[in-house]
């Protein structure tokens, strides 16, 4: 699923994965900042509980987003794919300032969602400024390559982890979720190991990466997002070992991330950003 082309003279919306657990209740400030991005009170947001089971997810959402001032709010959900491919669904992303995926099971996105008409109305949505955002399985399904699932350890272990396609909003970066509280640095760089291209970016709970139309990421939330970047991958013994021996990766860099600090996928730099204000 390739990311769709930017029309000349737009620009392509804000793409907004979240760790899982944000804040509902209090500091809703991942929550808030996807709001500003749509519009405020004129913001107009689809919400695909689809990943989840739980009949109450999607209204959740829609209480959430409308005591944070949204003009509008609906729940698209799926049962089947033939649901993906209805017209009027389509237009209805069509109109969107937004669009947020709740968390639950993302095999259940990729499954009813993956090659349909909705599928790429958002694609092309977000690349003329749509804003995206997804949580948890939601955030794992936005980017090309997407971790379907895998077992939990800080060391990467051939057949610990399987890819399936995602989205497709960009092919930069590989999404882990859940990422500090569930141990799951070793299935992130055990993906990475099989496409050194992308980048990999795991996200702890409470914590979002915001990535800008330039590709800039910002972190947002209570935790730390930990970037890991296979550019200068030097050896790697995956295709040697055999399934369930560990894996030798040579050359890759990492970057631990919080609130304020900034990583550019063109230029793969790091920053601390806002970190080096000094406190008032």
């Amino acid at each position: 699923m390739c990311p769709s082309k930017i029309p000349d003279g737009e620009e392509r919306g804000w793409i907004i994965p979240i760790g899982g657990a944000e804040e509902k209740e209090n500091d809703r400030a991942i929550l808030a900042r996807f709001v500003e991005l749509c519009g405020g009170a004129d913001a107009d947001i689809v919400v695909i509980p689809t990943a989840s089971k739980l009949l109450r997810t999607g209204p959740r959402y829609v209480e959430i987003f409308n005591d944070l001032g949204v003009g509008r709010v609906d729940v698209m959900d799926f049962d089947t794919r033939r649901d993906a491919d209805e017209p009027r669904r389509v237009e209805r992303i069509e109109e969107a300032t937004g669009v947020f995926f709740t968390g639950g099971n993302q095999l259940r996105l990729g499954t009813l969602l993956g090659g349909t008409a909705v599928a790429k109305a958002i694609r092309i949505c977000n690349a003329r400024g749509t804003h995206v955002a997804g949580t948890s399985a939601g955030a794992a399904f936005l980017s090309e390559h997407m971790i379907a699932f895998g077992e939990e350890g800080p060391t990467p272990i051939a057949g610990m982890v399987r890819l399936a396609p995602g989205l497709g909003l960009t092919n930069r970066f590989v999404i882990d979720q859940h990422f500090r509280q569930r141990d799951r640095l070793g299935r992130l760089t055990a993906a990475l190991a099989f496409n050194p291209f992308a980048i990999g970016i795991g996200l702890d709970e409470d914590t979002a990466a915001l990535i800008s139309p330039d590709n800039t990421v910002e972190v947002l939330g209570s935790g730390g997002v930990t970037v890991v970047d296979a550019a200068g991958l030097q050896f790697s013994s995956m295709a040697q070992v055999d399934e369930g021996e560990p894996v030798c990766l040579l050359g890759l860099s990492f970057h631990i991330l919080v609130a304020g600090a900034t990583f550019n996928l063109h230029t793969r730099k790091a920053s601390a950003g806002a970190l080096l204000r000094p406190k008032e």
